[in-house]
Order: C-alpha cells, then sequence, then structure tokens
C-alpha cells in the first residue's frame, strides 16, 4: 500500500481523507494533542485496521472522536450531567469522558468494554472531516504500538509508511500530549482522571464543585495506560538535575544523547554536540517533548538521558509519559 500524503488545508484533499474513510480506509489525522489514526468507528471492519496497522492488541479501547458534544447520546448511555458540564467546558478540545457505551458501538472501538471513550477534538481540520464523514472516528495514537507518539505528519509517515491509506498533514500538535481522560461511568461514587493531559484536576474541579480523584493505580483499561509506551528506539533513561551534575563530572561518553531543560546543565554543557535542550515550563515543554524524542532518535545513541522534570501538578503529564517511555 502506497500512503497518500493529503493537505489539511486544501479541500480536494480533505475530500479524499472523507473518501478513504467512508471506504474502510485508515487514516492518519491531525489533533491538538498528537496525530491519530483514524478509522469510521462505525465500522467494525475498518477499526480492525486500525489494529493492524498499528500492532495493537484488539482487547485495548480506543477514543472516539466526534463532532460536537450534541453527538453524545449516539455513543453513550446515561449521560450524567457532570458530563455536559465537562464538555461544555472543555470541548472542543483535550479532554475524553469515559461513558458507558451506546449498545450500538461496535464491541472492536471498546475492546469489548462496556465503556467508551469520547472526546470532540479542536483541530480544524479535523472538526471539518468529522462534520463532513458525518460519523465518529476511532483514533488512537498514529503510531506502531508503544512506539512514541507522532506530532507531525512526517512522524507518522516515518512508523506507518505503506500500513495506511493516507496521512492528512494539519501541521505541528498544539499540545503534544494525548487527552485527559475522566471516568464518568459511576459519579455517584467517584469522578476519578485515568490518564492526565493537558486538562488538569484542578480545572475539572474548578468546573464540577467537587473532588476529583486521580489514582497512581487502578484496573481500568483506557488507552495509552499500559507500563511501557510512548517509547523511543533508544533507551531513555531519566536522572534528576544532580544525579547528572555527578555524572557529567565523571565523565559522559559521546554516544549519549542528553535532553536537558534547565539552564544551569544547559550552560554547563553547551558546547556538546549530543545536547537536546528543552523548554523549562510545562506547556512548552509538553508541545516539544515527542519532537525532540523523535529528533534525538535518529542520531544513533547508545542510550538518551533526560533530565527530571519537576513534579508540581502542571507537570504530572510529562512525567506520566516519561515513566512510561523510560526503561526503569
Amino acid at each position: 500500500m502506497q500512503t497518500e500524503w493529503l493537505d489539511g488545508l486544501n479541500r480536494t484533499d480533505l475530500n479524499r481523507a472523507v473518501q478513504l474513510l467512508q471506504q474502510g480506509e485508515c487514516v492518519a489525522v491531525p489533533t491538538e494533542t498528537v496525530y491519530g489514526l483514524a478509522a469510521d468507528a462505525r465500522n467494525a471492519d475498518a477499526v480492525r485496521g486500525i489494529f493492524t496497522a498499528k500492532g495493537r492488541p484488539a482487547n485495548h479501547p480506543l477514543i472516539v472522536h466526534l463532532a460536537s458534544a450534541a453527538h453524545l447520546p449516539e455513543w453513550a448511555i446515561h449521560i450524567p450531567a457532570e458530563a455536559w458540564l465537562l464538555a461544555d467546558a472543555f470541548w472542543p478540545g483535550p479532554l475524553t469522558l469515559l461513558l458507558h457505551k451506546a449498545p450500538n458501538v461496535p464491541i472492536e472501538v471498546t475492546g469489548g468494554l462496556p465503556s467508551i471513550g469520547l472526546r470532540v477534538p479542536a483541530h480544524p481540520q479535523l472538526l471539518a472531516l468529522l462534520q463532513q464523514l458525518d460519523s465518529g472516528v476511532a483514533a488512537p495514537s498514529a503510531n506502531p504500538y508503544k512506539a512514541l507518539s507522532p506530532t507531525s505528519a512526517a512522524q507518522v509517515i516515518a512508523g506507518l509508511e505503506g500500513r495506511i491509506a493516507a496521512v492528512l498533514d494539519g501541521g505541528a500538535c498544539e499540545f503534544g500530549l494525548e487527552s485527559t481522560i475522566v471516568d464518568l461511568t459511576q459519579p455517584e461514587r467517584s469522578i476519578r482522571i485515568l490518564r492526565a493531559g493537558p486538562i488538569s484536576r484542578t480545572a475539572i474541579e474548578h468546573v464540577l464543585g467537587r473532588p476529583v480523584e486521580a489514582p497512581q493505580q487502578h484496573h481500568e483499561a483506557v488507552p495509552g495506560n499500559v507500563q511501557a509506551h510512548y517509547q523511543p528506539l533508544t533507551s531513555l533513561h531519566l536522572y534528576s538535575s544532580d544525579e547528572l551534575v555527578e555524572l557529567i563530572h565523571n565523565g559522559i561518553d559521546d554516544d549519549i544523547g542528553l535532553l536537558l531543560w534547565s539552564p544551569r546543565l544547559i550552560g554547563l554543557l553547551q558546547d556538546r554536540h549530543s545536547v537536546h535542550t528543552l523548554p523549562d515550563n510545562a506547556l512548552s515543554f509538553a508541545q516539544a517533548l515527542y519532537q525532540t524524542l523523535h529528533a534525538a532518535d535518529q542520531h544513533g545513541y547508545r542510550q538518551l538521558w533526560l533530565e527530571r522534570p519537576p513534579t508540581s501538578e502542571e507537570w504530572l503529564a510529562i512525567n506520566d509519559r516519561l515513566m512510561r517511555a523510560s526503561c526503569e
């Protein structure tokens, strides 16, 4: 299969992406979080094609992307008031709501589970595609299973060339990290964040006016929650700033790629060719993280050493991804 490269700003190319989805093909699409590998969520055969292309286990649930919150009742039942509050506050945007699935939703989408993850993305080209398609698209990240999520069309091609029908190029992703997932299947008991993301617990609690749990461990199967995930090909190791200073003083081989964010360490190693810099604020760090890991992965380093970021709430999603991406 030859993968077509389509321009999301070109109406003819956008129409082509819709046509391919209607024909049951898989098309990589831009979102504000990361690029997703989309298939018509009403077409069970097409959804199975996602798992085949990614090499992803079929019992892993997928997130369905909708054109607007008005489509929620087509995909979920027993929708609580909290879902509408969060949809009104954060959609379109990087928030996924876990709800009870409607009976007509193919089990391939939910991995056989009774729940379904739903969100309305904020990317204009994807919203235009969804409105024209008049259906939801199941769309996990457009990468081989457990590999780094792509934040550009070029990264999609690098991982899935020949495995999918097309990639719709919508430019670089705004957030660079996957959406926050909130469990609303039992709101009378608790509301829980099952995957950290761009929408924080504080922001969600402010909208709902009640506490929200963010357990470190849970048993629910949700996208991106396997222990080893988002991994570069080169082994990634995390070190604190102080640990890296000590390692530097002891000497570091040239085949170690260093990913640094603090001015202290960047200044100490500014002349070293194997240094890759990251921003020192959480929002920009998240935007640059996967792109920087993708770039460092191309250098043939023996290992990647990344300066561990802060642990405050705004860094929670970043630390979650790094924990899964590292070999520790």
